[in-house]
């Protein structure tokens, strides 16, 4: 209520293709077999995400009152469903981990959420949200602010869709992703370059493990 009360939303949404990120990850889980990692999609997004705020420092900031706060490392909340509703564990400096390291903590501080037994610290700060319902299959969706950050992505499903590749009709796995922005914070015209860094991130994955 807060935050739709207060926060002046704008929403921006994109189309993603995500067939070469579905190819990598393949790859990589099956070079990290033997050391007991299995990455997710949306890890990869909490990568590609954090290394787009990154590159868009206007879009890694909070507006707190009268001033804003300008944050050198991205910290990514990233929604976890649990019996009581929803809580946002945080992968902190997610943007200088490695894709493994990214995947690790998160699984483990998903079993921690679900069990009822993350630490403060764990969930609470973050610089930015990100929110994935592609497994459930939502095609796209707004996300609500979590104050005092100023965005939070929302993640749809993969789904095989007609595309225009090299100008002619093919037949490619896309995902939409809606940008939710605190306009006080945040303009449209910064977030559709995060928007656009975050798009090239996810379609040109090799970046995330560079």
């Amino acid at each position: 209520t807060e935050s739709k009360q207060t926060v002046p939303h704008i929403y921006l949404t994109g189309d993603v293709r995500v067939d070469a990120l579905l190819k990598l990850r393949g790859e990589l889980n099956a070079s990290l077999e033997s050391r007991g990692v299995k990455l997710s999609v949306n890890d990869m997004l909490i990568k590609a995400l954090a290394l787009a705020l990154i590159q868009v420092p206007k879009c890694n900031v909070s507006f707190a009152g009268d001033t804003m706060l300008q944050y050198s490392r991205a910290d990514i909340s990233v929604a976890v469903s649990v019996p009581t509703g929803l809580i946002t564990p945080i992968i902190f400096d997610a943007a200088s981990k490695s894709l493994s390291t990214v995947s690790t903590e998160m699984s483990a501080l998903a079993a921690k959420a679900k069990d009822g037994k993350l630490q403060p610290h764990e969930f609470q700060g973050g610089t930015a949200s990100i929110s994935n319902m592609g497994m459930m299959g939502i095609k796209q969706f707004e996300a609500v602010i979590n104050p005092p950050q100023a965005m939070i992505m929302a993640i749809g499903a993969g789904e095989k869709r007609p595309y225009v590749v090299d100008d002619a009709l093919a037949i490619a796995t896309v995902m939409s992703a809606t940008g939710s922005f605190d306009h006080r914070a945040i303009d449209g015209a910064d977030g559709a370059e995060l928007m656009k860094v975050f798009k090239e991130l996810v379609e040109k994955p090799l970046g995330l493990v560079a």
